[in-house]
């Protein structure tokens, strides 16, 4: 990505990019750089695909969540349901096929709220965020070696359990984040039969001939 050219005294560019390890799912690189100043240094960052989480909304207003243990940490984490998208998977489908897949539920309506960058220093990972409410339950339908519990909560339970520090996945976090300003007014989310991702808006121009 081309940085505007308003940021250029800050902007870092690519001299010799290096593939230091490539596994199933993740790509770690580290690149030589040419500073702003002129100087060069090192950064080490991993390229992902790309992910997608969804807030799955049931009728009675609870959400849908699951418990699943997470080898790096070391214990179960309570979190939204999430996975990484396949190559060329558009966001909505993805979305559609980890819901099912992971929770047994598929949705009629759903909402595309936006990405969020959950480690900006060392990932190129995006995470869409999708909403989808009106669950019609079914049964899951996990991967193979994948293991994790179902389970639902009111949003001032999971917002409690953020506050004492039970839940820390940022995901999560944001997720929650997105349902209270939806709930409170101030955040749109525009619901469809699909999970489809809006268009982005066009640029406003000024108008031809004002003073």
């Amino acid at each position: 990505m081309t940085a505007p050219a308003r940021d250029a005294h800050l902007s870092e560019h690519c001299l010799e990019t290096t593939q230091v390890y490539r596994g199933h799912m993740l790509d770690v690189r580290r690149d030589r750089i040419g500073l702003p100043d002129g100087g060069t240094a090192f950064r080490e960052y991993i390229v992902h695909p790309g992910a997608v989480m969804i807030v799955p909304i049931l009728d009675d207003g609870r959400l849908v969540l699951e418990r699943q243990y997470r080898y790096p940490l070391g214990r179960v984490m309570v979190e939204f349901p999430a996975g990484k998208l396949d190559a060329g998977e558009p966001g909505g489908l993805c979305a559609e096929r980890e819901l099912l897949e992971e929770t047994g539920y598929r949705a009629r309506e759903w909402a595309y709220a936006g990405v969020l960058n959950n480690a900006i220093a060392y990932s190129t990972e995006g995470i869409e965020i999708w909403f989808a409410r009106g669950l019609v339950a079914g049964e899951k339908q996990l991967d193979e070696g994948e293991f994790l519990e179902v389970f639902s909560a009111s949003a001032e339970e999971l917002d409690g359990w953020i506050r004492d520090g039970s839940v820390t996945d940022a995901k999560t976090m944001i997720g929650l984040l997105w349902l209270q300003r939806w709930r409170a007014g101030a955040w749109e989310l525009p619901w469809r039969s699909e999970p489809v991702r809006p268009e982005p808006a066009a640029p406003a121009t000024a108008a031809a001939g004002a003073a």
